[in-house]
């Protein structure tokens, strides 16, 4: 593929999101949803749009896989950018309606095994808000070619 050779490929994700604070048993959610999966010579783009089931609605998120880094970019009504890489800390700003955060992700776990055929994105990190632990968090999407 050259540069501007792209691929998009429509794809059903299961998204499972666990959450565990400090001092709590944890929270653990699953998200089945339609989407798009870009196919760059670089690596790969995962694509949906919220909904009001997970308090996003009107807000698109992409996960840009490449580079053994992913980065989590929210645009709509919240407006977001967390970079994920294995052993390292990312400071970015979360903007919501209420006001804007800052958010420390230290990526203790990051394995992806994405083709053209879908596979598995495993996502696990420790989060700071403001500068304070707040506990550890990770996501596991299954891709799925929709057919």
């Amino acid at each position: 593929m050259t540069n501007t050779d792209t691929k998009t490929i429509p794809v059903i994700l299961t998204i499972r999101a666990i959450q565990n604070f400090d001092g709590t048993d944890g929270d653990h959610s699953e998200l089945m949803t339609e989407g798009t999966m870009t196919v760059t010579e670089e690596g790969f783009l995962l694509s949906y749009e919220e909904t009001a089931l997970t308090g996003l609605d009107g807000t698109t998120t992409t996960f840009t896989v490449k580079d053994g880094q992913v980065v989590l970019t929210r645009t709509g009504k919240v407006n977001s950018q967390m970079v994920f890489q294995e052993g390292c800390r990312h400071t970015s700003l979360y903007e919501t309606p209420f006001g804007a955060l800052s958010v420390d992700i230290q990526t203790c776990r990051l394995r992806c095994s994405l083709t053209e055929r879908g596979g598995l994105l495993d996502i696990r990190y420790s989060i700071a808000i403001q500068h304070t632990a707040t506990g550890q968090n990770a996501f596991r999407i299954r891709v799925r070619t929709k057919n």
